[in-house]
């Protein structure tokens, strides 16, 4: 019987992302009479539970770059068959270092946003030197979680077209729904909205504030996150006389019974590529309120008009506020709305297969 191949998911941290909550989930389930999963951490905040009987390997860089000797020799020392990455700062980082490499390692990035927002975000002298074009033909596979993610990827990099394969982001519903058996909403009549994200500018939460008083009044909207935007944030729903009808709750671990709790969860994003969140508002019945730039079209052609996107202007506020308030939500767990091809079952099979692939 063949000994089963050494995977490593390389994480730059635990912080409370959906990259890196797919990459544990992936981790965890992999079928260990094929697979033996181990973690590698760079360093950073740590604020995800590990999954069980995975081996953890945790750095102490406070950013990436110093961080790059620490995992190149991990991985010297692991040689795993498969390095997986996910947030394309992390994917450059390590096709960078693949030289180093053991020589039969095979890379597997995830592209986890649109190419062209993380290209956006690196500094000048990096955008500059066309890295994507430059490094991504050195992964074996790379994971689009969308069509328009891997459209973005072949326009920027031509040459990595053959190496492209499509995986949504999976869900583990039974566990998911087990964990919001009890939902949790704010008292009152009326509509409840949450939001959840990092708060920064590329999740619109400004957006989402700003449009507050043109939702019905008895209505009360609860974002779940933390980041830098957290003070403008808070300031600006001061100024707006918004503090009894807007709450920053923080992050939040247990997201679900408050997302199962919820009439709608709003995204207003700028950008994304598949939001982990919005699947799983879905799996506990919760509609989901987005923008075209959320990456939620292929899963709305799927899952009808529990998704409901448009632009965050009048047009989407009023589609909220056209909601009907259900108190009863806080009582009882909502029917599944979550397509089938996002369960963890099939999303798993389809990434050990292209484990598999890479290995021929």
């Amino acid at each position: 019987m063949t000994a089963p191949q050494t995977v490593v998911f390389l994480l730059p941290d635990l912080g409370g992302g959906g990259a890196q909550k797919v990459m544990l989930t992936l981790a965890s389930h992999l079928d260990r009479s094929r697979f033996t999963p181990h973690l590698l951490v760079v360093g950073g905040a740590a604020t995800l539970p590990l999954p069980d009987g995975v081996t953890v390997d945790r750095g102490n860089a406070t950013r990436l770059a110093t961080g790059i000797p620490w995992f190149v020799r991990r991985l010297r020392r692991l040689r795993p068959a498969v390095v997986v990455s996910t947030l394309a700062y992390t994917n450059l980082a390590l096709l960078a270092a693949a030289p180093l490499l053991p020589r039969r390692t095979r890379i597997v990035v995830r592209e986890a946003n649109t190419p062209s927002a993380s290209l956006a975000s690196l500094p000048g002298f990096l955008r500059r030197v066309q890295p994507y074009k430059r490094l991504y033909p050195r992964a074996a596979r790379i994971i689009a979680q969308t069509q328009a993610v891997a459209d973005e990827l072949t326009d920027i990099a031509p040459a990595v077209r053959t190496s492209i394969r499509l995986l949504p982001n999976l869900v583990d519903t039974e566990g998911l729904r087990a964990a919001a058996v009890s939902p949790l909403r704010e008292v009152g009549a009326g509509l409840r909205l949450v939001g959840a994200g990092r708060l920064t500018d590329q999740k619109g939460f400004d957006r989402l504030v700003e449009a507050v008083p043109q939702l019905p009044a008895d209505s009360r909207v609860t974002i779940f996150g933390e980041g830098p935007d957290r003070a403008t944030l808070t300031n600006r729903i001061a100024a707006l006389g918004l503090d009894d009808r807007v709450r920053l709750a923080g992050f939040q671990a247990d997201l679900a019974p408050h997302l199962a709790g919820a009439d709608a969860l709003v995204m207003p994003s700028r950008w994304e590529g598949l939001p982990n969140v919005a699947l799983e508002a879905l799996a506990l019945g919760t509609p989901v309120f987005a923008t075209p730039e959320c990456g939620l079209a292929e899963v709305a052609d799927k899952a009808g008009d529990a998704i409901r996107i448009a632009p965050f202007d009048s047009d989407l506020v009023a589609r909220i506020g056209s909601l009907v308030a259900d108190a009863s939500r806080a009582e009882c767990l909502q029917p599944n709305l979550l397509p089938i091809a996002y369960n963890i079952e099939i999303v798993v099979a389809r990434f050990q297969n292209l484990l598999d692939d890479c290995l021929v």
